[in-house]
Order: structure tokens, then sequence, then C-alpha cells
């Protein structure tokens, strides 16, 4: 059996279930059940049960004197179901995110401080990249001056070549200054990123309070 052939029983038997307890209900007051659809051209269709072809599309249940009693939901696509599974993983991760807010901070102050402290240590260590930096830049100015008594820098004719260990520290060096700008670029990141996620953390829980003292 395939799969969309079980979810085709599994929406029959939602289906008739639905159905069988709105026609017990309209049996008790002794009138029976009419069923409305809509085919594909849009036009509304009566009749005492739906032809399988438009089983999955929104039902409308209505009582012999045409009062509408229920609705039958239509079966969602693929996308649709989709869509709404991330919409409720969505709507769990808030409300987790709220409780965790609630009962870890007592006021606005309590999440700067804690921002403040997060922001001090991304400071720090951006601080201490940007110093390397510009140690990598002293160096590379050094190993520059010793290169440049060498060939290809110096046109001299009895100038020796290049020593393969200062062509070597100079590639090393060049290296270390490109992933500690990458570094220094990264903790910037972070900081932005920190600001953005306390900012909207007090913009919710200011939201939040003013909701809960509301109800008290």
């Amino acid at each position: 059996m395939q799969y969309r052939d079980f979810k085709w029983i599994l929406f029959a038997a939602g289906l008739a279930l639905a159905c069988a307890s709105l026609a017990h209900a309209a049996g008790d007051s002794g009138q029976g059940v009419v069923y409305r659809w809509v085919d594909n051209a849009g036009v509304v269709h009566y009749g005492d049960r739906v032809p399988p072809q438009y089983s999955q599309k929104a039902t409308t249940l209505l009582n012999d004197d045409g009062v509408v009693i229920g609705q039958l939901s239509a079966a969602m696509t693929a996308s649709q179901l989709a869509a709404a599974t991330r919409e409720k993983q969505q709507r769990l991760e808030q409300q987790q995110r709220d409780t965790f807010l609630l009962t870890t901070y007592t006021s606005v102050a309590d999440i700067k401080q804690l921002r403040d402290q997060r922001i001090a240590q991304i400071e720090g260590q951006r601080s201490a990249a940007a110093q390397y930096v510009a140690n990598l830049h002293a160096q590379i100015l050094a190993l520059q001056a010793r290169a440049m008594r060498y060939r290809p820098y110096n046109p001299a004719a009895n100038a020796q070549s290049l020593p393969d260990d200062l062509a070597e520290q100079l590639v090393h060096t060049l290296d270390e200054l490109r992933i500690e700008h990458l570094t220094v670029e990264q903790k910037a990141r972070q900081e932005a990123a920190i600001h953005a996620q306390f900012q909207a953390d007090i913009d919710r829980y200011r939201e939040l309070t003013r909701a809960r003292a509301a109800t008290q």
C-alpha cells in the first residue's frame, strides 16, 4: 500500500466518522443531512453524499431545512501540511522562549546586565584579535624590509635570491593576518547579533509582563 493510499484511507475514515456523528445529531431531530460542495468549475452542488473526486475538498453539511449544521475542512496538501508543521514548531519554540524569559529574569535590568557581560566578552576577544593584527602588520613590514635585499626585489646584479625560509615566513604571516582579519570581522558580527537578540528578548519580556499585569 502506498503512502498516499494510506492517507486517503485515514481521511475517508475520519470523514465517515464526522459525517456519522453529524448525521446522528441531525437524526435525533428527525432531519437528514445534505452535503454542499463546490466542483472544480466553481459550481455549488447538493446531495446526500459527496462524489469521491470532491471528498477532499471543504464540505458544508446542512439539515433538511437548509440550516448549516457542520463543516468538513479540506484535506491539506503536502505543502500546506509542511507549512502547518513549521508554524506549530515556531509557536512551540516561542512558548518555550517565553517561559524561559519569565522564569529566568525578574526585570529588564537583569536582561541588560547579562547582555553587557556577553558584549564585554566579545569585545575583549575582538580587541585581542585586533592587537594581534597590528603585531602581524609589524612583522610583515619587517619581513618585507628584509626581502628588499634579495632578488627579485633588489635589482642589483650581485643580489642573492630570496631565501626559502624568508619566503615561507612571509607567506605564513600573510595567512595569519588574513585569518585574524576574519576573526575580527566575525567578532563584530557576533556582537551585533547579541545586541539584536537581547533587544528582542527585552521587547518580548516587556510585552509578556504587561500582558501578565493586565490579567492580575
